[in-house]
């Protein structure tokens, strides 16, 4: 099924691998801090999957493996799979240099089920990742068949409305459908931790509403517990956001037209 798609996996791949070693020097990802011990995890999600000692998780399209790293020391057992090769090769620097014991895997989210042997407790992913993935329904069949029976599956992402945008224009430019088969080309200088980084992002991305998420996930036979929406982001990724109190991010005059992330539980019954 991923033939006639692989073109395009191959061109993130490699904008991915590139944008790596950036991140990793970025204040946005903060590594030295991580490496004191900071979570990179956000309230929400913590609060929203709760305890995971003891249980295993799967995380996908895991980065460079922070977040699949801040679950392990909350006790864990965790494997992460990412496109990026380099990626994967410096998650597992870091799992070693804080001697933890996750698990990194290359590979393709739709290669899972080949690269990525048995069942867990939990699967995890987060902000940033439907919008690489051109086949929801396959998605949604990869996730039911990665868990254990009566284990939970927990998205939290940035809202679709949030990708109608163009937002390399000034103001933004409301741009593109909110939900969209046909595959969208952006290419751009930088990347969301440094505007001004010497490298030329070129993405091909697909947008999905929430209704696609949802069936998708009801259509593998996982029921869902929840759908929540948010007008704040903890992410400053959007052009002129404005932060507040609570150290999360609003739109400039903070007005909250629209939902910036959501998050979906589903459990396998």
């Amino acid at each position: 099924m991923e033939h006639k798609n692989q073109k395009y996996f191959e061109v993130n791949k490699d904008t991915w691998n590139k944008k790596v070693s950036i991140h990793i020097k970025s204040d946005f990802y903060d590594v030295e801090g991580f490496k004191k011990g900071k979570t990179s995890l956000n309230a929400v999600e913590l609060e929203e999957l709760g305890e995971v000692k003891g249980k295993s998780l799967l995380h996908l399209q895991c980065h460079f493996g922070q977040d699949t790293l801040s679950w392990s020391r909350l006790g864990a057992k965790c494997t992460g799979i990412d496109i990026s090769n380099e990626g994967i090769k410096n998650a597992k620097l870091l799992n070693d240099a804080l001697g933890l014991d996750a698990t990194f895997i290359e590979s393709n989210l739709y290669d899972v089920p080949k690269n990525v042997k048995g069942t867990f407790d939990i699967v995890f992913t987060s902000y940033g990742v439907i919008g690489w993935l051109p086949d929801l329904k396959k998605w949604g069949e990869i996730i039911a068949k990665k868990l254990k029976k009566g284990g939970v599956f927990y998205l939290i992402e940035f809202h679709p409305i949030v990708w109608m945008f163009d937002y390399l224009q000034t103001p933004p430019k409301l741009m593109y459908p909110y939900q969209n088969s046909e595959v969208i080309y952006e290419e751009y200088t930088g990347t969301y931790t440094n505007r001004d980084a010497d490298i030329i992002s070129k993405e091909y991305g697909w947008n999905h509403g929430l209704g696609e998420v949802v069936s998708a996930l009801t259509a593998a036979g996982l029921h869902i517990e929840f759908l929540h929406e948010f007008e704040k982001s903890p992410y400053n990724v959007l052009p002129e956001m404005v932060e507040t109190e609570d150290g999360m991010f609003v739109q400039k005059g903070g007005e909250k037209l629209f939902p910036l992330i959501y998050s979906v539980k589903a459990t396998k019954k």
